[in-house]
């Protein structure tokens, strides 16, 4: 199977590697984390005018008609840099939970505007406890006339400051933790009853929390309860994303290592001749490499695989990439020794992306058991 990027592909990486050199590099980076402005400071306008935002966005819809791999391109290089702007929140899992939603007016009203960079959405789902888990929603969507009221709070918002609007995960119908009786709703970000409230994660991007009183919204699912398919189809696109981007932060912190090791002398020699430190080295090379093995398998499934199979596989894509990238990166923090550790040298930086990504959609334990049990379903099947 050939694994190599088409001609488009490859234009893309490279328009993506270049923004990275010439107007993000970490010193960039951390002044945009430090003034708690990262959309302004992410360029997004540059994001819109190079096509990056309509990149898997269908042709028919304004976009390129690229697919999760697009994502993945962009989000490998994004990852490299480590960037702190909204991309995984709004140009991702909000796009593509929109379109997945099939509501034809809607998208065809937002998704010229999200493409052009001029709107931007955030997606609501994470709750208190819910562990990521999509279809526990505790927050309740109740009819009023034309509209429904939302009434809740959501946590994690990914992407969600400075937003126009947000599409948030309501229960209509059923138990806290049902499958059925999840809808899609939009909210305006100004709208009466809805507060905000902005946090900054670990690894100092921003998020949200959410609190809605009674708040209106518009379903944006074809019912009120029926969202959740759409809903864990972005949320797929957004991991396939995240994994792309942690196999991004691995390699640039292989290469931030190898050139502390070529540079910094101990009894007079540079400590990468040490052949402790070099075998150290490939073992975080080939760790990185099989992380980048399960990410094309993990894309593969998702666009030709039933539902069920691909899920299965990016339970496993989740567990060992992000498992992959502590371990990658916490061991180039190993080598750099104490300095390692301090706010000025970047590769502790790419060690806390990797714990926040951990915690991301879902814990790596999460997916792992998760995979485990849809390969118990899938030998009961074979065996009954």
């Amino acid at each position: 199977m050939d694994f190599t990027l088409n001609t488009e592909q490859q234009l893309l990486s490279d328009s993506v590697a270049r923004f990275i050199q010439t107007e993000y590099d970490f010193e960039t980076r951390a002044k945009s984390v430090g003034s708690g402005d990262q959309r302004r400071a992410s360029r997004w306008d540059t994001f819109a005018a190079n096509g990056w935002l309509a990149a898997a966005v269908p042709g028919d819809l304004g976009g390129w008609g690229g697919t999760a791999v697009e994502t993945a391109v962009i989000s490998q290089q994004l990852g490299r840099a480590l960037f702190a702007g909204p991309w995984l929140g709004s140009a991702v899992l909000a796009t593509q939970v929109l379109i997945a939603s099939g509501n034809q007016a809607l998208i065809r009203e937002w998704l010229p505007l999200l493409c052009d960079g001029s709107r931007r959405l955030a997606l609501a789902y994470s709750e208190q406890g819910a562990r990521g888990i999509a279809h526990i929603v505790e927050t309740r969507a109740t009819k009023d006339g034309a509209t429904h009221r939302i009434s809740g709070r959501k946590t994690l918002v990914l992407g969600g400051l400075g937003v126009d609007a947000f599409i948030v995960s309501a229960r209509s119908d059923g138990a806290i933790n049902d499958r059925n009786g999840v809808g899609l709703f939009l909210v305006a970000a100004d709208a009466a009853g809805l507060s905000m409230t902005a946090t900054k994660l670990h690894d100092g991007t921003e998020a949200a929390d959410l609190a809605f009183e009674e708040v209106p919204a518009t379903v944006i699912s074809s019912n009120a309860a029926d969202g959740l398919d759409g809903l864990e189809y972005g949320l797929s696109h957004a991991m396939l994303a995240l994994c792309a981007e942690l196999v991004g932060c691995m390699e640039r912190s292989i290469e931030i290592t190898a050139e502390y090791l070529r540079t910094r002398k101990q009894f007079g020699v540079p400590i990468g001749s040490f052949q402790s430190l070099q075998h150290r080295m490939a073992d975080m090379v080939a760790e990185m490499e099989l992380a980048r093995s399960m990410l094309f398998a993990a894309l593969a499934s998702f666009e030709n695989d039933d539902v069920a199979t691909h899920r299965r596989v990016l339970d496993g894509a989740k567990t060992l990439i992000t498992t992959a990238a502590r371990n990658v990166c916490g061991q180039g923090i190993q080598l750099h020794g104490g300095i390692g550790m301090t706010e000025e040298c970047a590769i502790g930086h790419y060690f806390k992306r990797a714990v926040v990504a951990d915690a991301l959609f879902g814990s790596s334990s999460l997916h792992e058991a998760a995979c485990a049990a849809a390969l118990q379903d899938e030998l009961r099947a074979v065996h009954a």
